[in-house]
């Protein structure tokens, strides 16, 4: 005799869903700003159009983590991931001038663990909150077969404005302009299937182990959350040409993106001393440093693109964030090319 199967015999338990809904509610609501229409718990999300430019354009990003949440969950730390995930998509629309407005977030489960769910979003919130951008909806899915646990995925999504006049990008870039670079706080959430790879099986550590040359485990290290970039530029973007956002393809990677096909950048590789932890991971890993420049950012998370009398203006606005900057190379005749000196 057959016995009666229902939902959670699938794999899949409505009431931890209902549970994580509720868990969440207030790191939802601890995010809503001017621009919030509607409560906890809709459809969809609703916010107003804003008004305070003349000619506003809605800029649009979506992104993950990549492999940066497998360190998260091998170190049972979840609770960082969530803001990684905000800041690296609130960078990818500041480089065209954006404000951020709001955030969707996507997470799926194997099986959904309530505990885990809360952490991840009390990140995101958190990185909500730090760019001062609505966490405006999102949804959390229980996908037995697809995610083994403890395995899981997040995604997100955001939404942000700039004045059409005030568009940062490559037509605004001249010979001569110089490149200021803005220091990562470790490898942000690009290059982890490689670093990984040289962690556990060239080094053999794991996340509590002592990552070499530091007083902090692997998981410190590798977890380090990924900087946002918005207030440290948010006050010089009028006095900015373009900007890269340093992720997946290095320096070669974006700075090229943020280029007229009549310039290329030469990047001053000695202006800065690249950071410990990528020092180790060359060494160890054998890589070479051509591999480790379009891999990783080598400590720069964001450069801007600005004319030579404005730079001390960018790096006094970084620096009084927080964030160190400098000058690290220039723009010259070419096409389209960045060169790594």
């Amino acid at each position: 005799m057959t016995r009666p199967v229902d939902y959670k015999s699938a794999g899949v338990d409505i009431a931890a869903a209902d549970s994580v809904k509720e868990r969440l509610r207030a790191l939802v609501e601890s995010t809503f700003t001017g621009g919030t229409r509607g409560g906890f718990g809709g459809f969809g999300g609703m916010f107003r159009v804003p008004t305070d430019v003349p000619s506003p354009v809605l800029v649009a990003s979506a992104d993950g983590v990549g492999t940066k949440i497998k360190v998260a969950i091998d170190a049972h730390r979840h609770d960082t991931i969530g803001h990684d995930l905000v800041n690296h998509c609130v960078n990818d629309i500041l480089v065209q001038g954006a404000r951020p407005l709001f955030f969707l977030d996507y997470v799926a489960f194997g099986r959904l663990e309530p505990e885990v769910a809360e952490a991840i979003v009390s990140g995101v919130a958190a990185g909500c909150r730090e760019n001062g951008c609505a966490l405006l909806g999102g949804e959390t899915a229980e996908m037995p077969g697809v995610y083994v646990p403890p395995d899981y995925d997040l995604a997100g999504f955001i939404v942000g404005y700039v004045d059409e006049g005030r568009i940062l990008g490559a037509d605004r870039v001249r010979e001569q302009d110089v490149l200021v670079a803005l220091a990562s706080t470790g490898l942000h959430t690009n290059g982890y299937s490689l670093a990984r790879l040289i962690v556990t099986q060239r080094l053999h550590l794991g996340p509590t182990d002592l990552f070499p040359g530091t007083h902090s485990t692997v998981a410190d290290v590798l977890l380090a959350i990924h900087r946002s970039y918005w207030r440290p530029l948010a006050p010089v973007l009028d006095v900015t040409h373009a900007m890269a956002h340093i992720t997946g393809g290095g320096l070669p990677g974006n700075v090229n993106r943020a280029l007229p096909d009549t310039c290329d950048a030469v990047v001053e590789t000695s202006t800065w001393d690249v950071p410990n932890q990528f020092q180790v991971l060359q060494r160890a890993g054998e890589v070479s440093r051509e591999e480790m420049f379009r891999t990783f950012n080598m400590g720069v998370g964001m450069v801007v693109i600005t004319d030579a009398r404005s730079a001390d203006a960018v790096i006094a606005s970084a620096r009084t964030s927080g964030v160190e900057a400098w000058v690290a190379g220039r723009i010259v005749r070419g096409r389209g090319n960045v060169i790594l000196e």
